[in-house]
């Protein structure tokens, strides 16, 4: 499996980032190692995120595009500024990483893949659940009943943050969320706008930095209560 340079110059990977100093310079430096270009959202750090940003940016400043929020406003409106600014660069395939290091960024070929080969405009890069921690695998399976529930969309991972999209579909989906709900809310858009999609099995790598992120009991309440006002209400 092999992506040509010419969808990889079509290709930006947006990367929300808070509070990433010891991990995100590598991923930075691996994805743009690779030839792709990026589209990386500070999300109001309070630590060294963006200098270490800068000084990659020195090294590949045609490749690395960086936005920056003055408050931490959110994984998910700082997805919503990642994809308002990719536009800019007209891109052909947009793809969504974790700054954390707990993906494998080799696994970029294996989401873009079905986009590029036509298949399908949109892919979900999911997590086994048997190699989850017990924690995280709990609260994803409970997570994946409320998407079915509440969003009529039943995928194997509602809350990845690896995932991939066609600009086409880009163009299709209202994405509101300012948290976490945003996966769920992803999931919710391929699907009521009927954009073809599959799921590809991605690596994660677990360590206590990373396993502390993501959706917790407190953050799965109040994606519920949103996840039923949708239902409800719109």
């Amino acid at each position: 499996m092999n992506i040509s340079k010419e969808d990889k110059k079509d290709t930006y990977i947006i990367i929300p980032a808070y509070n990433e100093e010891t991990r995100i310079k590598p991923v930075v430096t691996e994805i743009a190692n690779l030839g792709y270009n990026m589209v990386i959202i500070n999300d109001g750090s309070s630590d060294n995120t963006l200098q270490i940003l800068k000084d990659v940016k020195k090294e590949f400043p045609s490749q690395i595009h960086i936005y920056s929020h003055v408050i931490n406003r959110g994984v998910g409106l700082a997805m919503q500024t990642g994809f308002a600014a990719v536009l800019k660069y007209n891109p052909k395939y947009i793809v969504n990483i974790d700054a954390d290091g707990q993906h494998d960024v080799k696994d970029i070929e294996k989401v873009l893949e079905p986009l590029t080969s036509g298949r399908v405009d949109a892919v979900i890069g999911a997590r086994p659940l048997e190699d989850m921690p017990f924690s995280k695998n709990f609260a994803n399976t409970v997570m994946n009943i409320l998407t079915r529930i509440f969003y009529n969309a039943d995928v194997s991972d509602s809350q990845t943050g690896f995932r991939a999209l066609t600009i086409d579909a880009l163009n299709k989906i209202d994405i509101n969320a300012h948290g976490y709900l945003i996966s769920s809310e992803f999931i919710r858009e391929i699907h009521d706008n009927d954009i073809s999609f599959e799921e590809v099995e991605i690596k994660t790598i677990y360590n206590p930095e990373t396993q502390h992120k993501g959706t917790n009991f407190k953050v799965g309440i109040k994606i519920m209560i949103t996840m039923m006002r949708h239902r409800l209400f719109d």
